[in-house]
């Protein structure tokens, strides 16, 4: 992806247990993540003059306006690691505007880059907020892996948290508690798995060109300044300075890897998986995986499961648009009996799956 006050004493790092609220809808534990100050892990990128910090430098607002947009990246490159961070985004008509959170080396190895990313879409008044999420492995931009979502909530009104885990074996985009997504590592993928050391960045900016309707609507600054505020910053991983080029040593990162592991957070388990995979029937509005236009050949990690194929075209988008609920309705008699023997039979099924590994 191309990106176009005194100093406060250093803070002690807090630990934040993800709201409980969240936590109740998802059934899930709550993830307990240190976070830290800005100046603890991160540093302006551009557009300084619309980079607000709180008073406590534990909340920053990135501002885009008609004169620049503005960013942020974390001050050491890591070679695998959990990164995470609670966001609200900009409310209002917000067509045209792209607020990221994401890992990439894009500045470092500009033909052969890694990138991992939670892309936050605009949209025009009355329509939600999408998010695309985009795994991108030594310069496979051309391959896409991108997928898109609706959000379960409106991300204008309070913050939530957005994280990124990355190790050898895996990918997973966690949404508060829930993860969203998970692309395992495999022999088939070759180079196409991220590898290499990568910063991790936040931005807003103008993408009038594509991000709403193709470019259909642009950017309106008469509705800016566009503010993305971002809190609860948590970089944990292992740290690798100096010159990139000298990649890790072999076992350089392994006591920190195998830790990432065997945390928490990574471990899939079947209620991850099952809270997962409700998600993403409700919510995925467009996959890679089932766009066989643009991509005939399949893709080694995609697990494609033919219930859900049925509901996307060829195009990878959604045969019929999500319908956002008002209130309470009831169920609608066979169509609920039959989504509840199939939510049983996948819950089986990956019981069964994850009594095998």
């Amino acid at each position: 992806m191309v990106r176009q006050t005194p100093p406060a004493a250093v803070a002690l790092p807090v630990v934040v247990l993800l709201a409980a609220a969240a936590a109740a809808v998802s059934a899930l534990p709550a993830i307990n993540v240190t976070t830290m100050a800005f100046e603890d892990g991160y540093a302006p990128l551009f557009g300084h003059g619309n980079i607000l910090r709180s008073a406590d430098h534990r909340t920053v607002s990135l501002l885009l306006d008609r004169s620049t947009g503005s960013g942020f990246t974390s001050s050491s490159m890591y070679q695998h690691g959990f990164f995470s961070a609670s966001i609200k985004l900009p409310s209002d008509y917000t067509a045209g505007v792209v607020v990221a959170f994401y890992a990439s080396n894009g500045d470092v190895f500009e033909k052969r880059h890694d990138e991992l990313d939670f892309e936050f879409l605009g949209n025009i008044r009355g329509k939600p907020w999408r998010v695309q999420t985009n795994v991108y492995g030594n310069g496979s931009v051309g391959r896409g892996r991108e997928e898109r979502y609706v959000l379960p909530f409106d991300p204008t009104t309070e913050f939530h948290r957005y994280s990124i885990l990355w190790t050898p074996s895996a990918v997973a985009f966690y949404i508060d508690d829930v993860p969203v997504r998970e692309v395992r590592r495999s022999d088939a993928m070759g180079g196409d798995f991220p590898s290499k050391p990568m910063s991790i960045y936040a931005t807003v900016w103008d993408a009038s060109t594509w991000a709403t309707a193709g470019g259909r609507y642009r950017v309106n600054y008469r509705y800016g300044p566009f503010v993305a505020s971002f809190t609860d910053l948590a970089l944990l991983g292992c740290r690798v300075d100096g010159p990139i080029q000298q990649m890790p040593a072999a076992g350089r990162c392994a006591a920190a890897e195998e830790k990432l592991r065997a945390s928490d957070v990574a471990v899939m388990t079947v209620e991850k998986q099952q809270a997962m995979r409700r998600f993403r029937e409700s919510k995925m509005v467009y996959s890679y995986c089932y766009d066989t236009l643009r991509y005939p050949a399949a893709f080694p990690e995609c697990d494609v499961v033919e219930s859900e194929r049925r509901r996307f075209k060829d195009t990878g988008h959604l045969r019929f648009a999500l319908r956002r609920r008002m209130g309470p309705r009831r169920s609608g008699g066979r169509a609920a009996s039959r989504a509840a023997a199939a939510a049983r039979d996948r819950d089986r099924d990956l019981k069964k799956r994850a009594a095998d590994l």
